[in-house]
Order: structure tokens, then sequence, then C-alpha cells
């Protein structure tokens, strides 16, 4: 299969099951920004943090390929029965998975600054890509032409993801850093 087609060099693209659209239709920009996502978790995982989050993100790198097919094929079109379920237990896995590291760290008492390992900042950079990608599937959701099951997927990672930045700093002996608002001049 060749990487190239040239079937997009004037601005459109093919969705899984058929038709074109524009490359920047908002179906495309949401499954580009799910791509970008994944990409992003790619990179938290070339800085080999903790074993057991390197196992999640991997989970959570092949369910979001799902998630990047589901937004690429129009409901109720042939090609939809063929791709992968978006299951609703995975929203539910990742709040057991948020319990449990959240029981390993202290308690936020204050905003705290993306930073940290260089594992604990991509996390941070890649919740910051999975917010946008939610904000790009709720027109979708709106229009009805997604499942909800999408965006609580997309809105429950961005927590894990927050939840992970903190858990690898913590067990790298790396404080979060409290967001101490200045004071107001006069």
């Amino acid at each position: 299969m060749k990487i190239y087609t040239k079937s997009g060099d004037a601005g459109e693209t093919g969705l899984f099951g058929g038709g074109r659209v524009a490359k920047d239709d908002v179906r495309v920009d949401a499954y580009g920004e799910v791509d970008e996502l994944n990409a992003t978790i790619g990179l938290v995982r070339s800085f080999e943090g903790p074993t057991d989050v390197d196992a999640l993100l991997h989970r959570l790198q092949d369910q979001l390929f799902t998630v990047g097919a589901v937004l690429a094929t129009p409901e109720g079109t042939k090609a939809s029965a063929h791709i992968p379920e978006l299951k609703a237990e995975w929203a539910e896995d990742m709040e057991r998975a948020i319990d449990g590291f959240e029981a390993e760290l202290p308690p936020m008492t204050h905003f705290i600054l993306p930073g940290g390992t260089q594992a604990a900042s991509a996390l941070h950079l890649a919740r910051t890509v999975c917010r946008r990608a939610e904000r790009r599937t709720v027109p979708l959701l709106r229009e009805g032409k997604i499942p909800k099951a999408v965006v609580v997927y997309l809105n429950r990672l961005s927590d894990l993801l927050f939840v992970l930045a903190r858990v690898v700093n913590h067990r790298a002996s790396v404080e979060d850093v409290k967001w101490i608002p200045a004071k107001p001049s006069k």
C-alpha cells in the first residue's frame, strides 16, 4: 500500500466507508486532533517512565485508534458496522485507574504548573491536546454525528493524563509546583 495517493491534493479527503469531505471539515479536524493526541502519548512513552504507566499508555493508544475510527466513519454507513466498538467501560476503567493512582499522591491544595520530569511534562502536553480533541468533538456530538461515548472517553482521558503526570513526578521524587497567583497591583 502506497503512503501517498494524491487523492487529497485538492484539499479533500475520504472518510472511512466512502464519501469525501474538505480537509478542514469538523470531522476531519476531530480525528486529526485524536491522531495528534496519540502521537503525543507516543512521545510520552519514549521517556521510559514507570512500566505500569507505560502499559496503560500503550492500551490508551490502541483505544485512541478506535476513537479515531469512530470519528472517521459516519454513523449509519456500511463501514460503521466494521469498526471496533468504543466501549463505555473504557471510561470506567480510567476512573478506576485515576482513583488508584490518586491514592499514591498527596492531596492537591493548589492549582499546579505543568512541568517536572520530561515524561510528566509531556503528559501535561498530552492532556492539553486531549482537551482540544474533546472540544473538536463537541460540535459533532451536538449535531448527532457521533456517539456521546467519544466525548465521555476524551473527557475522562484528560483527567487521567493529569493524574499520570502527577504520579510520574511523584515517583521520581519531583514535587508539584504550586501556582501562587501574584498579588494584584494597586
